[in-house]
């Protein structure tokens, strides 16, 4: 069955995790955006550093109220000032889309808009001029992707745009609807000599794909790879919905159109002084250059949480080992006593946030499902791009520590009068609900302050000068 809800919070808040310090900083800035989730966050080097925002939704903590925005925002972050950027002629109020900075320009694409009555999935692509502060609906040639939300959507070092994969339903008798996982690959390319002029094109790229699935991360390495973590598989049927919650890393590589799964070396033993014995085997094609050793067996390690009303929550984790048996390749020289561990790394989940810093990369909260309950995260982990080796976790965070909210008399049952200029009642789409809110992170490090944010998922992480990372 799918997750059921007690009350969904939404945020507007704005943090900083700072790498050298390693401290979390909530920032307080006067007007900021109304709360929202399933939004995009985009950051741009013009005018000192901004973070531009655009869409997303909101939902009251009853779920008795619900809309989709269709406004634009700026942070400005040399002077730490939010501005409502009022342009005609954008995109209409949606969630789930995609949003990327393109030279001078921001490029959306997708999403999904639903009300109480009907919902409706989007392929349409809009350009914001960051000089003009103008929207432009683009009108490329060739045949696109197929209405969606929750895609990748990356820039390439070509100057290419890259969408893959996604999410859409439609309906196929009263009151029953078919989920779509798409795991198509389309590039959005200016046209050679014409001003403004778009096309589609759809690629295929070779080796190791990532299987079909959603809520997926998204995040540019440093040598302008596009990486891609975690998601969920959904198995859907008239009745039920049952997702199976993953944390696998892959690599697409848009020079070559080639996929590549990431594969982490482990960490190093102190003790080796040097190897010898067996020669190291050649990589195969499909795994990632820096990503060393080939994956051996997982471990599962299996655990029980009890919540506060008796519920038992049993959460299943696959640890990669790097070695057969859990242990490194042993040689001649290798202290007897040295036994390898199940490595460190981020549970299964859907819906992290992925920035890319100093070629580190940081994964913070998401979402995964046990049974009937819905378990947001707000744990923080780093890896080494260069190296490869192994996750090392920044933030932990216990499960068993989650507060499930029931009902209860609140006077944050009600809005308080947060306007929006596209508002609907209703449900929102599976990419859209949960807690959520702007989460702008800076960097590494270890432990964390007492102003870490609550677990969230569906929130956004930037870092400064990088384009921000989506998801659905």
């Amino acid at each position: 069955m799918p997750p059921t809800f007690t009350k969904t919070f939404v945020y507007n808040e704005l943090y900083v995790y700072n790498i050298k310090k390693d401290t979390w900083t909530k920032v307080e800035i006067p007007n900021p955006p109304p709360r929202r989730c399933a939004h995009q966050a985009v950051v741009v080097p013009q005018g000192g550093g901004q973070l531009w925002v655009f869409g997303g939704e909101f939902a009251s903590p009853d779920g008795e109220q619900f809309y989709h925005y269709k406004d634009l925002w700026v942070l400005h972050l040399a002077t730490k000032t939010w501005e409502q950027v009022r342009s005609t002629g954008g995109p209409s109020g949606r969630s789930g889309h995609r949003m990327v900075a393109w030279k001078k320009q921001l490029i959306l694409f997708g999403g999904f808009h639903e009300s109480t009555r009907d919902y409706i999935y989007y392929n349409d692509v809009y350009a914001f001029n960051l000089d003009t502060f103008s929207w432009s609906r683009l009108s490329p040639s060739g045949a696109g992707p197929t209405p969606r939300s929750g895609c990748q959507m990356s820039v390439t070092p070509q100057g290419g745009i890259v969408i893959y994969g996604g999410y859409s339903k439609q309906r196929v008798k009263k009151d029953v609807d078919r989920g779509t996982q798409h795991s198509d690959m389309y590039l959005l390319q200016p046209e050679d000599g014409k001003e403004g002029s778009w096309k589609w094109t759809r690629i295929n790229p070779a080796g190791a794909k990532p299987t079909p699935r959603s809520g997926f991360s998204v995040a540019v390495t440093p040598n302008h790879q596009t990486l891609l973590f975690g998601g969920v598989c959904d198995e859907e049927e008239e009745e039920s919905l049952e997702g199976d919650f993953l944390n696998d890393l892959h690599f697409y590589d848009a020079t070559r159109n080639r996929w590549f799964t990431g594969q982490l070396k482990g960490p190093k033993s102190e003790k080796r002084k040097r190897r010898r014995g067996k020669k190291a085997e050649p990589e195969g094609p499909d795994k990632q250059e820096h990503g060393g050793t080939s994956a051996q067996e997982p471990l599962e390690v299996v655990r029980e949480v009890v919540t506060e009303d008796g519920t038992v929550i049993t959460i299943k984790q696959m640890f990669a080992t790097p070695g057969p048996a859990g242990k490194p390749q042993s040689n001649e020289e290798d202290s007897p006593d040295e036994v390898g561990g199940p490595v460190v790394e981020p549970s299964p989940r859907s819906n992290a946030m992925l920035a890319v810093k100093h070629g580190r990369l940081y994964l913070y909260g998401g979402m995964f499902e046990a049974g009937d309950r819905q378990i947001t995260l707000s744990d923080l982990y780093c890896l080494d791009l260069q190296k490869m080796q192994e996750w090392t976790a920044l933030v932990e965070m216990d499960p068993g520590t989650q507060e499930w909210l029931e009902e209860s008399d609140s006077e944050e049952d009600s809005n308080e009068g947060e306007g929006t200029e596209d508002e609907d009642s209703g449900e929102s789409d599976k990419e859209a609900g949960g807690e959520c809110g702007v989460c702008a992170h800076q960097g590494q490090q270890e432990t964390h302050g007492p102003a870490a944010p609550e677990p969230r998922a569906l929130h956004q992480t930037s870092t400064s000068g990088v384009t921000s990372l989506p998801k659905p």
